[in-house]
């Protein structure tokens, strides 16, 4: 298969269960059991599980009480960030021996660019196995990868041997992969999206890849385009060391649910007050002011409002998130309020490449 674009190596790394693996390395006795990362009380919320646990269907985001509903044998650990922190530094170490083309996701995930490496290894798929390796043995802990010719299809690649395996698809195999491929394996396909696209007739790849760009940008918007693009191995973000953030945002669960907006105002203060300090630091602005709301029965909603100009203050961001809050009536009491700013001072306009930019490549080892 010959594609018109650049093609690169790329390794998605993604360690296995990482902070419930990382309680399970430190305390031999949690070894086997299953675990949850988070709080087991009424108003905790599972951060992360053991595979023995997600074996009973116990998921992070899932409240805590529910999690020791599905497995009464489960074992709460309180989250330790600064030892993951430290464990995820040690990890990126590693990377770095290969390539300075990293770009962390978070602590347990991050893409490698290995088209030029610094070991002069022209195996993309070697190097996986190299990392994994080096993983084990500075941290004991196992991690899997994907290796392919873009971010993609490396992210979607990388769980498909999980645990403590690696899938690589060559550049000739990608559009049977791609084609085969259920539709909610495809990265950034969520479960609304997933039905939509079931209701439309959208099982696999190739369903996808039957239906037209106008199609897909009518039932999908701006969408529409990116899935029309990789399905067919088409991705062109390149790996980008230092990430610059599309969105700065705080928030805060509350210990007692709030019933009523007047009761939620002083939140919000707060809230606005953490989220100035945020951009201040980062010397950030944004335009674009989302009101998130999570509420008693975890149904989530969001309400945004773009203003013509950037904004950083607490007392323009406060107003703004005031007037989104009485937008419309709450449909329940709330557990969880946030306020993020989006469409930031930061954000470029993305170029488009040009026919003329490509680059034809007809064979690439991997």
């Amino acid at each position: 298969m010959d594609f018109d674009f650049p093609l690169r190596k790329i390794i998605h790394v993604d360690m296995d269960a990482f902070y419930a693996s990382v309680e399970q390395h430190d305390d031999p006795e949690l070894k086997g059991k299953p675990i949850a990362v988070g709080g087991g009380s009424k108003r905790g919320v599972v951060s992360a599980a053991s595979y023995e646990a997600r074996k009973y269907g116990v998921r992070s985001a899932m409240a805590g009480s529910i999690a020791r509903r599905n497995c009464p044998d489960l074992i709460f650990v309180k989250p330790r960030f600064d030892r993951y922190k430290e464990v995820s530094q040690q990890i990126r170490s590693i990377f770095f021996e290969y390539t300075d083309l990293v770009e962390p996701l978070s602590l347990d995930e991050a893409y490698l660019d290995v088209t030029e490496n610094k070991k002069g290894n022209p195996s993309a798929t070697l190097i996986a196995k190299e990392i994994r390796q080096k993983i084990l043995e500075k941290t004991g802990l196992t991690a899997s990868a994907g290796i392919s010719i873009n971010k993609f299809i490396a992210k979607v690649a990388s769980d498909y041997n999980k645990p403590n395996g690696q899938k690589t698809v060559n550049p000739e195999e990608v559009i049977d992969f791609l084609e085969n491929l259920d539709i909610r394996k495809f990265y950034g396909v969520g479960k609304v999206t997933a039905e939509k696209m079931y209701r439309l007739g959208i099982f696999t790849g190739k369903d996808l890849k039957g239906k037209s760009l106008e199609f897909l940008k009518q039932h999908f918007g701006k969408s529409g385009g990116h899935y029309y693009n990789v399905v067919r191995g088409v991705h062109l973000s390149s790996v980008k060391p230092h990430r610059i953030p599309k969105s700065v945002g705080a928030e805060r669960t509350f210990f007692e649910n709030l019933s009523s907006e007047i009761f939620m105002l002083e939140k919000l203060e707060n809230i606005a007050n953490e989220l100035e300090r945020r951009l201040q630091k980062s010397k950030i602005a944004g335009k674009t002011v989302t009101l998130k709301i999570k509420y008693s029965d975890f149904t989530l909603q969001t309400r945004s409002k773009t203003l013509p100009y950037f904004i950083a203050s607490k007392d323009l961001i406060l107003e703004t998130a005031k007037e989104l809050l009485y937008q419309s009536t709450l449909e329940n009491s709330v557990r969880l309020l946030g306020i993020s700013l989006a469409n930031l001072n930061t954000e470029k306009e993305k170029e488009q490449p040009t026919k003329e930019s490509v680059l034809v490549q007809l064979k690439f080892d991997f």
